[in-house]
């Protein structure tokens, strides 16, 4: 009976060919963190947190130039994201609309991005058969995959809301804010409030992440199945705005991303948040779902 040595989690695991040792929470544990410090560690990683930290940045700046002659950001016309006429008397409304800003293109741009490479990578560079025979199985390193995304999208998320934070603490005065209802809240209730926004938007992004690993188990390219989940996201954001198919568009992943402005109204409308949070969670059961079946079945050759 032949045998073969693999290097998985805290050492060595033999595994035999008649049966494989159930890998233990332990080795599933070390099986993320490998995932984690791979991804993180990885140069395109680094430039996207860095593009997505960059924004906050330019938005700042750009309306400190703008309103140093005393003028109202957007020149008073409701341009721009919401919250950004707001920014000048209280910079953790930079907050808000970066996150209102990235949230669009950017944010889903670097989920794709890196859920389109997530197993199409790992066969593209010809690593996916050796991940395969230590003892996690397709669906728990799918899983592992899927959280490892999830996490980048919580990590990207906030980056973009402590740049703002910082951008607007350094150029602008902090204080308590007014809500959209014209309530006057505390700096440490908006400071809660804008943590729980960032949450939210990080929330809303696991419909991405979902679709972006389905594509990613169709392919062995990195490069395809990151431009198809991008062109994806690019054609649904383009069908969400054109009137005409208005009854399809409340099912579109990005129709209530912007809901998260709704926790700034005193009190709280949760209704769109709570309609956005269970569309996430339908395209994720759903691509889910759906990449599970494609990857179980898939014949694995790199």
């Amino acid at each position: 009976m032949s045998r073969a040595e693999v290097e998985a989690g805290a050492g060595a695991v033999r595994v035999e060919d008649t049966a494989v040792r159930k890998p233990s929470p332990l080795w599933t544990f070390g099986l993320f963190r490998s995932e984690l410090l791979t991804t993180f560690r990885r140069w395109r990683t680094i430039a996207l947190l860095a593009v997505l930290a960059a924004v906050p940045i330019l938005i700042g700046i750009a309306i400190k130039i703008e309103t140093r002659d005393g003028s109202t950001a957007g020149g008073g016309g409701g341009e721009g994201p919401a919250f950004i006429s707001q920014i000048t008397n209280n910079g953790l409304f930079l907050v808000f609309t970066a996150l209102a800003a990235t949230l669009p293109f950017f944010l889903p741009m670097a989920i794709g991005v890196i859920a389109g490479d997530a197993i199409a990578g790992e066969a593209n560079a010809g690593t996916l058969r050796y991940l395969l025979v230590a003892p996690a199985g397709r669906t728990r390193l799918l899983l592992t995959k899927y959280a490892t995304t999830m996490t980048f999208c919580l990590v990207a998320t906030l980056v973009v809301a402590l740049s703002a934070l910082t951008v607007g603490a350094l150029l602008f005065p902090l204080g308590e804010l007014t809500t959209i209802s014209g309530t006057r809240i505390s700096f440490t209730e908006g400071l809660g409030r804008a943590l729980l926004i960032a949450l939210v938007v990080a929330a809303s992004l696991i419909g991405v992440a979902a679709l972006g690993l389905f594509v990613s188990t169709l392919t062995n390219s990195g490069i395809a199945a990151m431009a198809t989940t991008v062109g994806l996201l690019i054609t649904i954001q383009i069908l969400d705005q054109i009137p005409q198919l208005h009854a399809l568009q409340p099912y579109f992943f990005s129709h209530y991303w912007l809901s998260f402005a709704d926790l700034m109204r005193d009190p709280v409308y949760w209704d769109d948040m709570v309609r956005n949070l269970g569309l996430q969670g339908l395209y994720a059961a759903v691509f889910g779902s759906a990449a599970w079946a494609r990857f179980a079945a898939k014949d694995i050759t790199a």
